[in-house]
């Protein structure tokens, strides 16, 4: 008796890993780029200077000229996308979720070039967005060029655009493994070895890479001391503040989209409009401007005064909201990131005991998981920004409440909302196709039919699943079934109907006793 294999693996999975891993090179040096265009972009527009050197826009010495830099940055952005490709627009996770579902996971070159250097434009004119969601669209149009280069099928052009896609967002932040946890629960919509090996591979090798063109170290390294029991309370309190925090975000964020959508004028000109609102916030508020790394490293290390903290956070909350319901260009996983940090800072005045960064930290790592929809994401790339172990089980258990609560309180996440809009439902959740678990010869009748020439049919060893979709592909409600390929004897039939006998245990361990 031939036994079953515990996973469906062919040698292309080969051929997958070697792509993946050239990708996951290509990745890093695109990442890179991004970055460097970011910080000269920054130099031009604040300090008008030619410079790839790091420079915060808050130390800029403009007044009021300020205002219009964003203005300015929103408006160049919104002509490439009115000539360029209008996929540009947007914070670019969305943009390649509906590339992979809807879209055969085909993504152009226009994309991958005019990606990276709208949001530069955007982020380096002040705007309050992170280099992660550019990166992510600019990898995953790297995969998926690479995958349309060698003619592959649609499922193995996935897996190389979310190769490079999460290889990209390892570059960026230095975590390898949350962004192979992010393909898992927000791209790949399967858990299957041909996909998550050469995704795995992508980003370890983007990992090892990453100190020789960025850096090495943890972009938030912090250390919290170890927490007892006393800490369960401050968990919950943290968790149902960030699922709420998250669910107003999403709400405020499309209710400004729709906002935009009211007004009479071309989509072309609304970045410029979000642009006006970062200008002015960015005036009164200038270190709510661009990507906010050092904020959120003074948030975790408590550096700075609660009042303070909190006006920054409302200005960053609001120019963020606006500027991303305009449909410009740039990532939301940083603004998140301080947000979160800046809850946790000021819960860290109200919570018992003193535990330092920890409510940062874990707020951070819970907002992340209720706008994501990623519990798990989070709580490992928090840990792989902060290489901080004492902090697991505060993470585990606030990151789980916020999650609990978004998903209760949200149909969407802000991530498939905007698929939503467009008419296109995910479904996020996936389990064991039963079809998948049995083989034909377990559900086939053993009526003799003739087989003539030329006529489809099945084998035994098949699985359920690929007969089906051979099925609906001929237009069949049957199939004879062979013993074999090459003898052709006919040792059955199997229908439609016969290959839903599978889903008879689903629906048993659904269905109330």
């Amino acid at each position: 008796m031939q036994h079953k294999a515990d996973f469906s693996v062919d040698r292309r999975l080969f051929r997958q890993v070697l792509l993946a891993a050239v990708i996951g090179a290509l990745a890093v040096g695109a990442a890179a780029v991004l970055l460097g265009l970011i910080h000269l972009c920054s130099n031009l527009f604040f300090y008008q200077r030619f410079s790839f050197a790091n420079s915060s826009p808050a130390q800029h010495q403009l007044g009021l000229w300020v205002i219009g830099l964003p203005v300015l940055g929103g408006l160049i952005v919104g002509l490439m996308a009115r000539y360029g490709s209008s996929k540009i627009r947007g914070h670019g996770i969305p943009e390649a979720i509906e590339a992979i579902l809807f879209g055969q996971s085909r993504l152009s070159l226009r994309v991958a070039l005019l990606k990276p250097l709208s949001s530069a434009i955007v982020i380096g004119s002040g705007g309050p967005f992170g280099a992660e969601g550019p990166i992510i669209m600019t990898g995953g149009s790297l995969g998926s060029l690479i995958a349309q280069r060698f003619h592959l099928s649609a499922a193995e052009r996935k897996t190389l655009l979310v190769a490079g896609a999460t290889a990209g967002m390892t570059a960026v932040f230095g975590t390898p493994v949350a962004a192979v946890l992010l393909a898992v629960e927000l791209l790949l919509f399967e858990l299957r070895p041909r996909s998550l090996v050469p995704v795995a591979i992508a980003c370890a090798v983007a990992g090892f890479l990453r100190p020789l063109l960025i850096a090495s170290e943890p972009l938030f390294a912090v250390q919290t001391a170890p927490v007892g029991p006393e800490a369960l309370f401050g968990c919950l309190v943290a968790g149902i503040a960030s699922g709420l925090l998250c669910t107003l975000l999403s709400w405020s964020l499309y209710r400004v989209e729709d906002l935009f959508g009211k007004l009479p004028l071309h989509w072309m000109w609304w970045p410029a409009l979000g642009g006006l609102a970062i200008g002015i916030g960015g005036y009164f508020q200038p270190r709510a401007l661009g990507i906010g790394f050092d904020v959120i490293g003074d948030l975790l290390h408590n550096h700075l005064l609660l009042g303070a903290a909190l006006a920054l956070l409302l200005v960053k909350a609001v120019i963020w909201v606006i500027a991303l319901g305009s449909g410009t260009s740039g990532g939301v996983l940083a603004p998140l990131l301080m947000l979160g940090a800046g809850l946790g800072a000021a819960l860290g005045h109200v919570l018992p005991g003193d535990h330092g960064a920890l409510w940062p930290l874990v707020c951070m790592a819970a907002t992340l998981a209720g706008v994501l929809g990623a519990p798990l994401t989070a709580v490992v790339f928090a840990l792989g920004l902060s290489h901080d172990l004492n902090a697991l089980l505060p993470l585990l258990l606030t990151v789980t409440v916020a999650y609990t609560v978004t998903i209760v309180i949200a149909k969407r996440s802000i991530m498939t909302e905007k698929i939503a809009r467009r008419g296109l439902h995910i479904y996020r959740e996936y389990s064991v196709d039963p079809l998948e678990r049995h083989e034909v010869s377990e559900v086939m009748s053993h009526a003799q039919v003739p087989l003539a020439a030329g006529q489809a049919f099945a084998l035994p060893r098949e699985t359920c699943r690929a007969v089906a979709g051979r099925m609906v592909a001929l237009g069949l409600e049957s199939l004879a079934v062979v013993r074999d390929a090459q003898s052709r004897e006919v040792i059955g039939v199997v229908s439609r109907s016969d290959l839903l006998k599978g889903t008879l245990a689903v629906h048993q361990e659904e269905s109330l006793a």
